[in-house]
């Protein structure tokens, strides 16, 4: 009798050790899957330069923000800023939109970003800022519902170019990409792991369709840029 009480709570643990693997098994391979599906989805939209400029009639411009150090663009960004000059000057858009983090007094992405463009000749005017682009999700939301973008070319690395087309997708906006990767970055490796948590993340975001944090009065990119001036 002592042994066969002495089997069930073995048994019971061992069902509810199996119950916890199986639940992670399921986590595990929803997160991959997810992870997938968004990477397979934006790819097909990721183009070259060259094809960019066969497009027709482009809103924008759409480069998103990164971190900056010094009142200087970081080196991911400074390359999302050439790619996207670039792809001004060849005619593909004639606005830009630089998007990014300007939350706080001490830190503004988008002022050095738009900065950055009119140094290399771009007219202030043909530049809006999105001052409150916290997150990829968040700048292509406002893009659609405060600047009015209907078609527009995005330009960010190219790990990074998946989750925002699949984004744009989801929220209705045509939207294609140019990878702006014109060197390794270090760290990279810790971004690919973040990005995988993002993709499943914002998976859920565009089903629910979540407000940002703040949207406000609409400013058409076919108006002034200079509108955006802080």
């Amino acid at each position: 009798m002592e042994n066969i009480a002495n089997k069930k709570p073995k048994n019971i643990l061992k069902k509810i050790a199996l119950s916890i693997l199986g639940v992670l098994l399921i986590i595990v391979m929803t997160f991959f899957t997810l992870d997938f599906y968004v990477v397979n989805n934006g790819k097909k939209r990721i183009i070259t330069v060259e094809e960019a400029q066969k497009l027709e009639n482009v809103d924008c411009i759409l480069v998103l923000g990164a971190s900056v150090r010094y009142n200087y663009p970081s080196k991911m960004l400074e390359d999302r800023l050439l790619q996207g000059i670039s792809l001004y000057i060849k005619g593909v858009s004639p606005k830009m939109l630089m998007s990014g983090d300007h939350g706080n007094d001490d830190y503004d992405e988008v002022n050095i970003m738009k900065n950055y463009a009119v140094e290399k000749g771009i007219p202030s005017e043909k530049i809006f800022m999105d001052h409150a682009g916290f997150s990829t999700y968040e700048s292509i939301y406002r893009a659609k519902e405060v600047f009015k973008v209907k078609k527009m070319v995005i330009v960010t690395q190219e790990y990074h170019l998946y989750r925002a087309l699949y984004i744009a997708k989801k929220l209705g906006i045509e939207a294609y990409g140019v990878p702006a990767d014109k060197r390794e970055y270090s760290g990279q490796s810790y971004r690919d792991l973040r990005e995988k948590v993002a993709r499943n993340k914002d998976f859920w975001q565009v089903i629910f369709k979540p407000e940002p944090r703040y949207l406000g009065d609409s400013i058409p990119v076919s108006g002034n840029g200079n509108s955006t001036n802080d």
